[in-house]
């Protein structure tokens, strides 16, 4: 997997949960169609472990098959159309991509 990862903060006028229905609403409904989205995940951020860390609301992480597959995506007309409606929120991010490894795998549902 290759993934596209988002921090995000709030503009100062919203609360988080203003937000928190913004992104996985209104914003996710434009986010959706991107393709070569296999998966989306998406982390409400409730608690900062220091003061560093602090003024981040949440985490997307977007995961495409390959680095080619995320560079379609990048020069589709539905990426233009998400970025265009992030720009009517004015909150803060962070965006960086790179190369997927899972270090410990989810054996819970291996029977």
């Amino acid at each position: 997997m290759f993934d596209l990862m988002v921090l995000a903060a709030r503009p100062n006028d919203w609360t988080h949960e203003q937000f928190m229905t913004w992104w996985r609403g209104e914003h996710a409904e434009v986010t959706y169609p991107l393709p070569g989205l296999l998966r989306w995940q998406h982390i409400d951020i409730v608690h900062s472990i220091d003061e560093r860390s602090a003024g981040w609301d949440g985490l997307s992480i977007l995961s495409f098959a390959s680095r080619d597959d995320l560079k379609t995506a990048l020069a589709s007309p539905e990426w233009k159309v998400a970025v265009e409606h992030v720009g009517t929120m004015r909150g803060r991010r962070m965006i960086w991509y790179g190369d997927e490894r899972t270090m410990v795998a989810d054996t819970s549902t291996t029977s």
